[in-house]
């Protein structure tokens, strides 16, 4: 099974809500990626990809990279450097761990969608909204193979 065919098109729509109405609380930018596998370290392939996905080209540095390697059980979450200077350091330790639990359950979609709007939240108080804020990252999840 490739890896856009892990949430169903509706399951897709509810997970690109879920990014649109999070990003109505703050000025962050929030991605999903999904792949099949990670052979390595899930964190380090989640900075390849922040880099390849131009996630740290937002302009206060505030992007969230949720990463999901679902036949490899491994998922990251990682902010760049504008949220990691202001937040604690286990920042992302509780959606994580929500997000741990819906997948457990096979609460794909749900994890994501609660894990979204979670860090949509959590994000606000250091990076609120802006009336002129820009949508600098899409909204689609991006797929590996």
């Amino acid at each position: 099974m490739g890896a856009s065919k892990f949430l169903s098109p509706a399951q897709q729509q509810q997970v690109v809500a879920a990014i649109v109405e999070a990003e109505r609380c703050t000025s962050g930018e929030i991605r999903v990626h999904i792949e099949s596998r990670c052979s390595g370290d899930p964190v380090e392939r989640a900075i390849y990809l922040f880099d390849h996905l131009k996630m740290n080209e937002t302009a206060q540095r505030n992007g969230v990279l949720i990463y999901v390697a679902y036949q490899s059980h491994k998922l990251a979450i990682l902010g760049d450097q504008g949220i990691n200077e202001v937040v604690p350091a286990d920042f992302w330790n509780a959606i994580k761990d929500g997000l741990l639990a819906h997948f457990a359950k096979g609460s794909y979609a749900e994890g994501l969608v609660e894990a979204i709007l979670a860090a949509g939240q959590q994000l606000k108080a250091y990076f609120p909204y802006q009336e002129d804020d820009i949508n600098e990252q899409s909204d689609e999840i991006s797929f590996g193979d």
